[in-house]
């Protein structure tokens, strides 16, 4: 029988750990360490959907199924678990959380996905309706995240407005803070209320906040080609932000 293309993968990964035969990089690697790069890696898959670059994507999800066989096979090293695991592991909960598709049950669907993942996080030992939103995603998303949870307790503004008074009033609080840490303190409700309202609105912060971050280095970029790179740094602010409208008004910008 011929194996599995995962398996390949899997005894790659096995022998770069080999302590006696492995790579001097893979094999002093720990879950601490790995972490980063599996962000990053993801980040990588997210730029390629984004770019609709479908050569890119599939090189993308190959860089971050090896970090899941990396991960896994550290795991197996430690006697925790190995792949098959985790692949049986996701396996039982897509069907536990879609049990009209899978477990014959009558009634169903994605709206019942939230109430199937408190379930399970409450069977885990979860007390909060916060509990279980990862430190490490981005400050966006994870305000967000918290942001909504909270809300399917009751804890929200009834509509937009609320959240808008409320960026006035943390802004008021940003410009009367009189110590750095303070301002910094400040800066972060204000950030939230921005996030806070922008959920209220139906949109996604983070992926605004990469578009707006996106069409600010098309429009620099632009900027430094039209007058050179060197010569645009040798520009007074005046003349920075003539050339900053020019290329804003451009059709393409």
């Amino acid at each position: 029988m011929t194996a599995a293309p995962i398996d390949r993968l899997v005894a790659i990964m096995a022998r770069l750990r080999d302590p006696k035969t492995g790579c001097e990089w893979d094999t002093v690697q720990t879950f601490e360490t790995i972490a980063p790069y599996t962000i990053e890696e993801a980040y990588e898959v997210a730029d390629a959907c984004q770019r609709g670059d479908m050569a890119d994507l599939k090189d993308e999800l190959g860089d971050l199924l090896l970090q899941v066989v990396f991960h896994s096979r550290m795991a197996e090293e430690s006697g925790h678990f190995a792949l098959p695991d985790v692949i049986g592991a996701i396996s039982d909960k897509m069907e536990r959380r879609h049990p009209h598709i899978f477990l014959g049950k009558s009634e169903g669907g994605h709206h019942l996905w939230e109430q199937i993942k408190a379930e399970e996080r409450g069977s885990k030992g979860a007390e909060s309706a916060l509990d279980g939103v990862a430190l490490a995603l981005p400050a966006l998303l994870r305000a967000e995240k918290l942001q909504k949870r909270a809300a399917r307790t009751g804890f929200d503004w009834p509509d937009p407005s609320g959240a808008r008074v409320k960026i006035d009033e943390e802004l008021a609080e940003v410009e009367a803070a009189e110590t750095a840490a303070h301002r910094e303190e400040e800066i972060g409700d204000l950030l939230f209320a921005v996030v806070n309202w922008a959920r209220k609105l139906g949109v996604d912060p983070e992926a605004a906040l990469r578009g707006a971050s996106a069409k600010f280095e098309r429009r620099f970029k632009a900027m430094e080609d039209a007058a050179g790179v060197e010569a645009f740094t040798k520009l007074d602010l005046d003349a920075q932000e003539a050339l900053w409208q020019r290329v804003k008004a451009a059709p393409t910008a």
